[in-house]
């Protein structure tokens, strides 16, 4: 009977294990996107922060403040950690100065990767409703949210190239 208390002990500490991985290389992706994404702020020259390539679309601050308000409800919503600003607070600031700019995004992927880093394993399985209308665990959540700042980082390409900066070289690792 010790024998399988103690087997039984072992699986599922091996479990926790996984989860803790699974958490631990959550952290590790968005800590490489945080340092990525601070290299095309750092590319962009300070006068390209209020370029738009066409008057449709968002400035390079506007795309990267976005990508900011989106880390916030979508990694808020996740685990259930209050973001520090309000829904589109910091797009909607208009604000075009670099190192602010820069300040505002990096505080984004901060808060991410402190409550990834808090947040409970066994509940990143949990369903919820995100945004109200789409049902989805914490887990899908998170990626969800990473695959979007990917997205906006990677337009950003394009708007370093129009004004003559050279983008980082892909981060995969």
């Amino acid at each position: 009977m010790k024998k399988i208390l103690l087997l039984l002990t072992l699986i599922l500490s091996m479990g926790n294990l996984n989860a803790q991985t699974a958490t631990d290389d959550i952290v590790k992706d968005w800590e490489r996107a945080k340092a990525y994404t601070k290299e095309y702020l750092d590319a962009m020259p300070e006068s390209g922060y209020s370029f738009k390539p066409t008057k449709e679309m968002r400035s390079f601050s506007g795309q990267v403040l976005h990508l900011s308000d989106a880390i916030y409800g979508f990694v808020g919503s996740a685990t259930d950690e209050k973001p520090p600003v309000g829904f589109e607070d910091s797009e909607k600031s208009g604000d075009e100065n670099k190192a602010s700019v820069t300040g505002k995004v990096m505080a984004a992927y901060d808060f991410a990767i402190n409550a990834i880093k808090k947040y409970p394993n066994a509940k990143l399985s949990e369903s919820i409703k995100l945004f109200g209308q789409f049902d989805m665990s914490r887990a899908q959540v998170l990626n969800k949210c990473f695959e979007h700042q990917t997205h906006h980082r990677a337009q950003t390409t394009v708007y370093l190239r129009l004004v003559g900066a050279i983008p980082p070289a892909e981060k995969l690792f």
